[in-house]
């Protein structure tokens, strides 16, 4: 059954969904990870595949930008699809100094200035945690590839650029604890719990509000392999057979 937003049959997508938000990034990681991969979704160009890795089943699709853009297509594919689990693999800025380009994060707690979960469904929480099992399985598979990970609370804001006049990156980690910023994590966790389904958030820095540096858009869609790797080594040993 098609939604508004995603056209693929329940069949087509697996029980494990890695979520960038660039759907570019979608297509170079089926083109260049899995085997068979076959486009399930191409609507507004947000293209999702699944395909086989190791020869297990593994769906990757884009998420967009935003809590409100993640919202759609987690919920649809948690609701009405039955994933079982969703990995965000996604891009942050760092907000401390101890942080390099290319650097993995695991999200262990999301915060957020954001209303999403207020009006969605009456949750006043301001912090949203990802599932403990999921964060453990991709610990392990990192220690494993021998890929160093900062594991921390991040922001996920509602907007990437901010006035002077508001807190800024040293704020949010003094006062919030956040170590980097993203604009999804948020939204995913929130709906992983209230669905009672699983949902992580792995990251690679791309630029550094700290020390003023910054990937390129291309390099984002294309060189974060580490990241890649480890989400699916991780969504290996989560897929069913």
């Amino acid at each position: 059954m098609s939604t508004p937003h995603i056209e693929a049959e329940p069949n087509e997508i697996a029980n494990i969904v890695l979520m960038p938000g660039d759907p570019l990034r979608a297509k170079f990681i089926a083109e260049t990870y899995l085997e068979q991969p076959v486009l399930f979704n191409s609507i507004r160009n947000m293209l999702g595949y699944s395909g086989l890795y190791k020869g297990k089943r593994i769906s990757v699709m884009g998420s967009g930008m935003g809590m409100a853009s993640i919202g759609i297509y987690s919920y649809e594919l948690f609701r009405f699809f039955h994933v079982d689990a969703i990995i965000r693999i996604g891009s942050a800025g760092a907000y401390v100094n101890d942080m390099d380009l290319y650097d993995l994060v695991l999200a262990d707690s999301a915060w957020s200035e954001s209303s999403f979960a207020l009006a969605q469904s009456g949750c006043q929480e301001t912090i949203q945690f990802p599932s403990p099992v999921l964060n453990e399985l991709i610990m392990k598979q990192a220690s494993l590839l021998d890929c160093t990970l900062h594991v921390g609370r991040v922001h996920s804001s509602d907007v990437f650029y901010h006035e002077d006049n508001v807190m800024d990156h040293k704020g949010f980690f003094e006062n919030k604890n956040c170590i980097c910023v993203e604009m999804e994590s948020f939204a995913l966790f929130h709906h992983a719990r209230l669905l009672g389904k699983q949902a992580a958030c792995l990251l690679t820095i791309s630029d550094s509000l700290v020390r003023k540096v910054a990937t390129s858009a291309k390099e984002r869609e294309t060189s974060f392999h580490q990241m890649m790797h480890v989400a699916l080594e991780s969504a290996y040993a989560l897929a069913k057979p």
